[in-house]
C-alpha cells in the first residue's frame, strides 16, 4: 500500500501529551480502514502536527482520524519511504526512554535544507585527471555532512539535497565544503570549479505535493542564480542568530537574502520559466511582467545576480542547452531553436563563449562517453 505524510495545525493548547493520546485514537481503529499509522512529528513552537500513514488512500485517513478524535489534516500526500528516512531520519516510533506509559513524541518535522550545485559536467573531457580531484572532492563533501550530522537525500555528479535537524550544523557544514574545495581541486581548475550552496528551511508537507517542496525550490533558485557562493534565506538567518546568541553573520562569506530579494526572485523565476524558450522573449518582456522599469529589473538583476539582463536570459538558456545536451535530447540545431536561439550558428557562439567548447564537440564527447 502507499505511504501518505498529512499535516495538522494546531491551537496553542495543544501540547505533545495531546498530540500523542490522538496518535493513539488512531491506532485503536485504524484496522477498520485498512490504515496503518507508522509514526508522527509534532513541533510545539510551530503548533504542527504530521502523521505518516499506510493506506489504500488519502480518503481512509480522513475517515480514520474524523472517527477516531474528529482532527482532520489540513494536507496529506502520498510520500516515498526512502525520502521520509533520508529527510526525517525514521520511519516509525522512537524508543519510549520515559517511565511512562504513553509514548510522548515531541520531535518536530522542520528542517534545514542545503542545496549544492557544481558544474563540473564540461570538465569530463580530461577524464582520468578530472576523475581524480571528482572523487576527491564528492569524498570530501560527505565527509563534511556526516560529520555535522546531515543526512543526504539525493545526489549524483554535481548536485546534493541534504537535510539538517541543526542550523547551526548546516551553516557551519556549508562553510567547512567551501573551505575545502582549494584542497580537493587544483589551482589551475579553481577558477572553473563553481561550487554554489544554499540553505532554506522547512516543514515536509506545504500545499504542494512533494516533501519540502517549497524550501526545495527555494534552495535551488538561489543556488542557480544568486551570484555569492554560500547564500541563506532570511529565516535561516534568524534562526542561526536565535541558536547562537545573537552571533554577527559575516557578509563575506554567507549572503543573506532579504525578504524584497526573496520576492524578486521568486516572481523573477516564475515568469521566466513560462517565456523564457521563445525566441522573441526580451527584457522588455520579462520587465513587463514583473510590473518594473527596465533599469529598475537591470539594477535589480545586476545586484542579485552579477549580470545585466541581457547576459541573465543568455545564460539561463545556455544552462538549459547544457542539460539538454548532456541529456542527449537532440541535435545542435533542435535545442539551439528549443531554447530560445534564433540560430544554430549564434548558439554555438553564444555556447564556446560561455563553455569554452563548441556544442558539437560536447555532444560528441558526451555520446561517446555514455
Amino acid at each position: 500500500m502507499p505511504i501518505y505524510m498529512d499535516r495538522h495545525e494546531v491551537s496553542e493548547e495543544v501540547t505533545a501529551e495531546h498530540v500523542a493520546l490522538l496518535h493513539q485514537e488512531d491506532l485503536k481503529i485504524e484496522h477498520k480502514f485498512n490504515c496503518k499509522g507508522l509514526t508522527y512529528w509534532f513541533d510545539g513552537n510551530r503548533k504542527t502536527a504530521f502523521c505518516l500513514v499506510e493506506a489504500p488512500n488519502k480518503a481512509a485517513i480522513q475517515k480514520m482520524h474524523n472517527q477516531a478524535h474528529g482532527e482532520l489534516p489540513n494536507k496529506i500526500i502520498e510520500v516515498d519511504e526512502n525520502l521520509v528516512e533520508s529527510f526525517l531520519g525514521r520511519m516509525e516510533d522512537p524508543k519510549n526512554k520515559s517511565n511512562n506509559t504513553l509514548n510522548i513524541i515531541d520531535d518536530p518535522a522542520f528542517r534545514i535544507i542545503m542545496v549544492i550545485e557544481s558544474n563540473n559536467y564540461l570538465y569530463r573531457l580530461e577524464s582520468n585527471q578530472f576523475g581524480l580531484f571528482a572523487q576527491k572532492f564528492h569524498n570530501s563533501v560527505s565527509k563534511s555532512i556526516k560529520k555535522f550530522k546531515g543526512n543526504i537525500v539525493k545526489s549524483d555528479n554535481n548536485n546534493y539535497l541534504v537535510s539538517f535537524k541543526s542550523v547551526s550544523n548546516a551553516v557551519a557544514c556549508s562553510l567547512k565544503i567551501l573551505c575545502n574545495i582549494k584542497y580537493t581541486t587544483p589551482k589551475f581548475d579553481l577558477a572553473y570549479r563553481n561550487v554554489n550552496i544554499a540553505l532554506t528551511s522547512g516543514i515536509p508537507v506545504t500545499e504542494n505535493e512533494n516533501m519540502f517542496e517549497d524550501a526545495i525550490i527555494l534552495a535551488t533558485r538561489m543556488c542557480e542564480v544568486v551570484k555569492n557562493k554560500l547564500v541563506i534565506s532570511r529565516e535561516v538567518k534568524e534562526l542561526y542568530q536565535s541558536e547562537n546568541r545573537n552571533v554577527i553573520i559575516d557578509s563575506k562569506l554567507i549572503k543573506v537574502l532579504n525578504f524584497k530579494e526573496e520576492k524578486f526572485l521568486t516572481q523573477l523565476m516564475e515568469s521566466i520559466k513560462k517565456t523564457w524558450n521563445k525566441p522573441d522573449f526580451k527584457v522588455s518582456n520579462l520587465s513587463k511582467q514583473l510590473g518594473c522599469s527596465k533599469s529598475q529589473l537591470y539594477r535589480k538583476l545586476k545586484s542579485l545576480t552579477g549580470k545585466s539582463s541581457n547576459n541573465f536570459i543568455r545564460e539561463f538558456r545556455l544552462k538549459k542547452a547544457l542539460d539538454l545536451l548532456h541529456g542527449q535530447h537532440g541535435n545542435i540545431s533542435e535545442i539551439a531553436y528549443e531554447t530560445g536561439f534564433n540560430s544554430p550558428a549564434y548558439f554555438s557562439k553564444c555556447f564556446m563563449k560561455k563553455f569554452g567548447i563548441l556544442p558539437s564537440i560536447y555532444a560528441k564527447y558526451n555520446f561517446s562517453n555514455s
